[in-house]
Formats: structure tokens, sequence, C-alpha cells
């Protein structure tokens, strides 16, 4: 809609999580380096957590574009509900053959066969799982039980990617084991407001546009409302261009972004919120 006006190759601020537009920001790439200590130093299980919309999936992606050839991957972005059968997601999600009505124990053997066989020719299995935080705790028990083929040789590398409430479960005390097995793990933050001004000008040069096209002191007011949460960014920005565009502005001011947090407020169906992409000040990573 308004990529030839303002010049641009595509959209920049889609919320897909595209890896070509990867922002590092400090957090993220601390967040990335760990992802590739844990598949370089082959990590037995690894957990990435943050809120909605802060990066994880496209951090994931990026990820998966820069592995080794030797590693066997398979990615669930839909975590099965509690009555699935999880060694049939796994299986499906490795490509592997899973027939109908055989037997957990069969199911089971089949994985176990499947992954061996990758490691005999030189490989590894790795699976990651996004959107975790909705995976019940015997699931996630039975993937740390799954995790003891995993002998003199680590044969199965387990990611899981997941909102704040993942690292709640992980903590319980009927999953002991499993946390005890993590090797690396790190929390996202938002983005500092230093950072989304970086950020909003990164995504602009990304697709041939430049900073001012939205000016400094529109983007901090974009930093302040959406409290540094990536997805928000791309929403409120977006929106921006829009009313740039249909206004026939060269540019976005702070006035216009004024105008657009108003006019959500007042006709969005769902109320513009800072409170609502809130996320944790603090972050922490363990190699």
């Amino acid at each position: 809609m308004y990529a030839d006006h303002f010049g641009f190759r595509e959209m920049p601020f889609s919320i897909l999580p595209d890896p070509r537009f990867l922002y590092l920001s400090k957090a993220h790439g601390m967040a990335l380096s760990m992802l590739e200590y844990g598949v370089l130093n082959q990590a037995g299980f690894t957990v990435v957590t943050g809120e909605i919309g802060s990066g994880k999936t496209t951090l994931i992606r990026h990820l998966l574009r820069n592995v080794g050839d030797n590693l066997n991957i398979a990615l669930i972005n839909h975590t099965p509900r509690e009555d699935d059968n999880l060694l049939e997601w796994l299986l499906l999600a490795f490509d592997q053959p899973a027939p109908p009505g055989e037997s957990h124990a069969v199911l089971r053997r089949r994985f176990c066969d499947f992954v061996r066989d990758v490691a005999a020719n030189g490989g590894r299995a790795m699976l990651i799982i996004d959107e975790a935080q909705n995976l019940m705790p015997s699931t996630l028990e039975e993937l740390r039980m799954l995790s003891n083929m995993n002998d003199a040789v680590m044969m199965l590398q387990l990611i899981l990617v997941g909102q704040p409430e993942l690292s709640y479960t992980l903590s319980a005390p009927a999953l002991r084991q499993f946390a005890l097995r993590i090797s690396s793990d790190f929390h996202l933050p938002p983005l500092q407001p230093a950072e989304v001004n970086q950020y909003i000008c990164h995504r602009l040069e990304c697709v041939g546009g430049h900073a001012g096209i939205i000016k400094r002191g529109a983007r901090w007011l974009i930093a302040e409302e959406t409290n540094g949460i990536p997805r928000q960014i791309n929403i409120l920005a977006e929106r921006c261009l829009a009313y740039a565009y249909g206004r026939g502005l060269a540019s976005v001011s702070r006035r216009l972004v004024c105008d657009v947090i108003g006019d959500r407020q007042r006709h969005g169906v769902f109320r513009f919120d800072p409170q609502l992409a809130r996320a944790e000040p603090a972050y922490g990573a363990r190699l």
C-alpha cells in the first residue's frame, strides 16, 4: 500500500518472524550466542523465554539458517495438546512414519531407532519446540525420558522456546530432574528506548528506506508507547506509516504518532495499553 509512496522494496514492519530483519540488540545478541553455544557444544536442553512478540521465533529462524548440515532438525510450532500422542508429533516433525494405531512402545522404538541412525551417520537430531509454555508437565517429563538415550554420545538435543510461564512450569518440584538437564537458558527482555530507536532505523534501512522517514521524536514516542516489545513496535510503526501515506506526508512526525495512538484509543477494537506489552526489565544468561 504505502511501499511505493516511501520508496520501500517491501513492507518494513511486518509482524511475521522474518530473520532477514533481525535486529541484534545486546540481549538478542546474547541469546543468539547462547543458542549457538548450545548447538556447537552439544548442550542437552536449552530454554529461551520472553514476552509475546519479543523476537524469540525470529531468533530461532535465524539460527536455523546458519546451522551445520550434520543436524537433523525438527521444528514444532504448535504444541501438542494434553491428549495428543507426543511420539506421533515427534516422528512426523522429523518426517518419519507414524502409522496410526501403533502402541506407545512401538512408536518409542521407532523414534529411538531414528535418532540412533542419525547419530550412526555422524549427525545429531535436534528438536525445537516453540510455544513450549503450553506443554503439560507430563509431556515435559516424557521428553526428559526420551533424552535418556544420550549416553556417551549426544544424539538428541532439545530447544524449548516459550513465554515466561514456561520458566514457572520448569521450576515446579515435579520437574526438578528436567530443570537439572538445562545446560543453557536465557530470558529476552524488552528493548531499551535507545535500542527501539535503532530497531526502527534498522527496519527502514532493510527495505531501502532511511531513518528520517520516521522522525527521531516519533521513534522515541513509539518506544515509550510499546514498552520496547518488537511486535508492538511493528504494529504501531506500520499504522503510522499508513496514516502518513493516507495524508500524503513524506515522513512520520511525533504529532502523527499521537494522532494514531489517540485514534486507536477511541476507535480500536482493542484499546492499546502499554501494560499489555509489559515484560520483565531484567535478564540473564547461564552458559
